[in-house]
């Protein structure tokens, strides 16, 4: 049987959203606005048994014309600060359960926190951090070759992180939510949303979901590269 991924949360006093140098074209374009186009109650279960009600809302408009969803989890309305978590999809992790990354867990982490507090899961359709699906497999194929998650990236000729976070903005701004507590490890996401005018409170961080088979790419992410902001998880160095 596989080993059990080890959880662990980051103090949750939550560090200031800090300033970063935007990755995607956020800042370079207006934000034209979004329309709500529907809103549906779906009764969602995790795989551990964890079950929350979701309000599940689509959009017109979006800038890069994609199916994103937003799932009001809790009652964001009791907030002035709804805490909302983007989260890019990944099929292999979000459906699958693989242990090669630590999405799936971080999708359950944030359903859960944000029913506590009341806030927005933007589930964002980004597969393999903007690459596609096919070009992740491709790159998983370099990576078991001894590359890492970005080098493999840039070995197929294709960005580190092609994500742009526009279209969640818009997304934002039509469901009012202006101001946010941003549960996330990625100081880019924070840049990002600050420069399509939605007011980042503060950058909430998510626990460290730790496996055997995902902590080279913890590490990774933890350091970042010259072209990649690194995500600030603790992670104990390496041999300890």
């Amino acid at each position: 049987m596989p080993s059990p991924q080890r959880t662990t949360r980051l103090a949750d006093s939550a560090a200031p959203a800090r300033p970063a140098a935007l990755t995607g074209s956020a800042a370079a374009r207006p934000l034209p606005p979004a329309r709500i186009r529907t809103t549906v109650r779906v009764p969602l279960r995790f795989g551990d048994g964890y079950r929350v009600d979701a309000d599940f809302t689509t959009f017109h408009d979006l800038a890069d014309g994609a199916e994103h969803l937003a799932l009001a989890i809790g009652d964001p309305q009791r907030t002035a600060t709804p805490l909302v978590r983007l989260h890019s999809e990944c099929l292999t992790g979000d459906v699958f359960g693989s242990a090669r990354c630590d999405c799936g867990p971080q999708l359950r982490e944030a359903a859960e926190r944000i029913a506590e507090h009341g806030g927005y899961l933007l589930y964002l359709r980004q597969e393999g951090r903007g690459i596609g699906l096919y070009n992740k497999l491709d790159a998983y194929a370099l990576q078991d070759g001894g590359l890492d998650t970005y080098a493999a990236n840039a070995a197929l000729g294709l960005p580190e992180d092609a994500r742009d976070y526009t279209a969640a903005g818009q997304m934002l701004h039509a469901l009012g939510a202006d101001r946010i507590d941003l549960l996330s490890n990625n100081p880019d996401k924070a840049a990002q949303l600050a420069a399509l005018g939605v007011d980042v409170r503060r950058r909430v961080p998510t626990g460290v979901h730790a496996s055997p088979s995902n902590l080279h790419y913890l590490r990774t992410k933890a350091t970042g590269t010259p072209l990649t902001l690194g995500h600030g998880l603790q992670l104990l160095p390496e041999g300890a």
